[in-house]
């Protein structure tokens, strides 16, 4: 017998499909460009982040599932764990990493899975992208000191903030968490805390040296730093490498075929560091696939996080290009809507200027040319810090992944409390600190 609801729906989805492409505006300039703009954000997306950035990231997301016990994350970041130090392990885990908002993603379903509490989760969640010590740096030199410490200010109280709220909005779960942690057994050793803790310190370096931004011909620490990155990640893979043969017994001859194949692509194309960082990340896959015990889990759960996230990463900037463009180019959204709805300091246009920010993608540093750009076009200060601790921390992209871990309501609750907390600081610093 005929499904007359599930045949409705079916014809309602076809007629609907049917209708957008007998509609479809192409060769309207402004779809044409939108479109142009979708497949351009999401090249340089592939191309500046994702080898650099998420793939370290799934590996040290994976390595928590595979090499970090339930009860050891629970006793840290749990719902029973000490405040203070859950949320203060959770904010400057974040601080450290100074990741973008989508290669934070990992991470935190990494930890989030393994047992941390949601409130010191969801600190760590905002640190990661938010508190970024040169972002702030940049901030102050070219947007004003002013601006740059209430900056540095919202974001710190921010992280804590938000987490305490989530914890407390959804605390019923969280004490059956707490419920069930306390059920589990005492984690037995399988090796010293102190080499698990320098293997994950060694991944996180690798990703931070990766992606350490800085001008190359600039003075002081950053820009020292930058121009000494890859020496730097070199030696910390070398480290990398010694720990996953000594510790757990990677076999000797394939990291040194792997370490072999590395060294030739940096001979081939000695000015594209990205090409050698990638064939040992394909090298590490290929050791670790067919491997047994926790070598073959760790590769597992990495290509767990590999399969789930990144469509939705991809997908996500695709439509968020398609939407708000590039930097300097116009999506489906006229950039001259948002520069006229964020100017003086309503509360209309500190919302505005939140949401806006939350659904665009920001890389790392890039909000500053961004918000310098819409100052000189009569953007108010206060919707410029609502933007700024709003922007860098959420996007579309990261949205839509964060549902998938938490699900619609805890996602909904974090988005509103970001955005809701940005538009009153923003609110609240144009009115009693701009000029």
């Amino acid at each position: 017998m005929m499904n007359t609801k599930r045949e409705t729906k079916i014809f309602l989805l076809l007629a609907a499909a049917f209708l957008g492409f007998y509609f479809l505006p192409v060769g309207q300039p402004r779809f044409d460009a939108a479109i142009n703009e979708a497949l351009q954000l999401t090249k340089w997306y592939a191309r500046e982040h994702v080898v650099l950035c998420l793939l370290p990231a799934f590996w040290i997301a994976g390595g928590i599932a595979a090499f970090v016990s339930q009860a050891s994350v629970m006793r840290y970041l749990g719902p029973k764990a000490s405040k203070p130090l859950a949320y203060g392990v959770g904010s400057v885990s974040g601080t450290i990493l100074a990741v973008c908002s989508c290669t934070v993603l990992p991470l935190f379903a990494g930890i989030y899975r393994m047992g941390a509490g949601l409130g010191p989760a969801a600190a760590f969640l905002y640190s990661g992208p938010a508190i970024n010590a040169l972002a702030i740096i940049l901030t102050a030199k070219v947007l004003g000191l002013q601006l740059g410490l209430a900056r540095a200010i919202g974001a710190i109280v921010f992280s804590i903030v938000i987490g305490l709220a989530m914890a407390w909005l959804f605390r019923k779960e969280e004490k059956q968490k707490a419920a069930k942690a306390a059920q589990l057994p005492d984690p037995e050793a399988t090796r010293p805390l102190w080499q698990t803790a320098t293997f994950f310190a060694t991944m996180v370096g690798i990703l931070v040296f990766a992606n350490w931004g800085g001008d190359p011909d600039g003075a002081g620490f950053f820009s020292t730093v930058h121009n000494v990155k890859w020496l730097l990640v070199a030696a910390l893979a070398s480290v990398f490498a010694l720990q996953l043969w000594h510790w757990y017994t990677l076999p000797i001859t394939k990291l040194s075929l792997v370490a072999a194949a590395i060294l030739a692509t940096v001979l081939l194309v000695p000015a594209q560091p990205m090409w050698p960082f990638l064939v040992g990340t394909l090298g590490l896959a290929w050791i670790t696939a067919g491997a047994e015990g926790e070598a073959g889990e760790w590769f597992s759960q990495t290509w767990t996080y590999t399969k789930q996230i990144m469509p939705l990463l991809l997908g996500g900037v695709l439509v968020a290009g398609l939407l708000l463009g590039r930097p300097g180019h116009e999506g489906l959204i006229p950039v001259n809507w948002i520069s006229q709805s964020v100017g003086g300091n309503s509360l209309g246009s500190n919302a505005f200027a939140s949401v806006a920010g939350s659904l665009m993608y920001f890389a790392t540093l890039t909000e500053v040319p961004i918000l310098q750009g819409l100052l000189g076009s009569g953007m108010g200060s206060g919707p410029a810090l609502a933007l700024l601790l709003a922007g860098p921390a959420l996007s579309l992209p990261n949205m839509i992944v964060i549902n998938t871990i938490i699900g619609p309501k805890k996602t909904a609750a974090y988005v509103a409390l970001v955005v809701v907390m940005a538009t009153l600081s923003g609110w609240a610093y144009g009115t009693f600190f701009a000029a």
